[in-house]
């Protein structure tokens, strides 16, 4: 699959794009630059599709390549000499990747007047790897020019944020992460609910609606509210509810963070502040919710999220802390 991008295709992100393309416009630009935001909002997008401008033999006048020449067409490809990308090897680029980028860039270019060198999540980079590409990040050789892309929340090292020309991203607005997805051909209300939970991530929004975690929540939701204490099949539905969270693996985490904001949608609601709320798809149990979970019983079943994160994090047995969790909520 191709990973060609046009700047114009980046969503968003319209401060980030400006910023750029002042900087080719004035010909200042940086030997490196860092695409610093949250998870999912087009860092690694922005970064290919400058790259692709800045190789663009026939670029186009409001500065964005064509997509069309010899190296858009090679780019596009993904067999353009002259790009090369350092991804995390497992959970973190090593020392050895950078190693070998550093022998690569010991020769010029192959055919563009610069080659671009992507490097991304540098937040995983261990700390040997980083200090083993601080002199090419402050002096690059002649002809290359690196882009780094970090998440917000990582920690990378001052002594390489400090040899970057940051380029900060943000968050999409939510009208727009629907709007997106909506085209892809999601229903209205799950694509509001999607971006509401995303909280303007179209990454993570596209990544949440791919696990199908949307309907497992809603499930859930609907299992407890039809459960009432002190039924005799209450036990079994439980037990067969904690079984079928746990047969998510690692995703389960996320299972229970999408239940649990729908609790706190209920909370909300109660404190007239149904404005906030982001699971806009369960309208009815929302409504259904108030009555069976009034306000004075909501701190205590959130607690009981807290309380099942901190277990899952110590490892314990996942099965027992869903049945645990889902007893304490009824």
């Amino acid at each position: 699959m191709s990973d060609y991008f046009t700047i114009d295709s980046v969503i968003g992100q319209d401060k980030a794009k400006a910023m750029l393309r002042r900087a080719t416009a004035g010909g200042r630009l940086a030997h490196a630059y860092l695409f610093r935001g949250p998870e999912g909002v087009g860092k690694k997008t922005l970064a290919r599709a400058f790259g692709n401008y800045l190789n663009c033999l026939a670029p186009l006048p409001h500065q964005d390549a064509c997509g069309h020449c010899a190296s858009c067409r090679k780019l596009r490809a993904n067999n353009h000499p002259d790009r090369l990308v350092v991804e995390p090897d497992g959970a973190a680029i090593k020392i050895g990747q950078i190693r070998e980028l550093k022998h690569a860039l010991s020769f010029p270019p192959f055919e563009a007047r610069l080659r671009t060198v992507l490097l991304c999540d540098v937040h995983t980079m261990r700390r040997e790897a980083a200090n083993s590409l601080l002199k090419i990040l402050e002096e690059p050789p002649p002809g290359n020019l690196l882009v780094l892309t970090g998440n917000a929340t990582g920690e990378i090292l001052p002594t390489v944020t400090s040899r970057c020309q940051q380029v900060p991203l943000t968050n999409l607005d939510r009208s727009r992460v629907a709007a997106e997805l909506t085209a892809e051909g999601v229903a209205p209300e799950i694509a509001a609910t999607l971006a509401a939970l995303a909280d303007g991530s179209l990454g993570q929004a596209r990544r949440i609606g791919s696990l199908e975690l949307l309907e497992l929540r809603r499930t859930v939701v609907d299992t407890l509210l039809e459960l009432q204490p002190g039924r005799p099949d209450v036990a079994e539905q439980v037990f067969a509810l904690a079984e079928n969270s746990v047969g998510l693996g690692e995703q389960l985490p996320q299972l229970l963070e999408l239940v649990k904001l729908w609790f706190r949608d209920l909370l909300l609601i109660h404190h007239h502040q149904s404005g906030r709320i982001v699971n806009l798809d369960l309208h009815r149990s929302l409504t259904q919710g108030q009555t069976r979970w009034p306000l004075a019983a909501l701190p205590e079943r959130l607690e009981l999220f807290a309380r099942a994160e901190r277990q899952l994090a110590r490892n314990c047995n996942r099965a027992l802390v869903c049945e645990v969790l889902y007893f304490g909520l009824l």
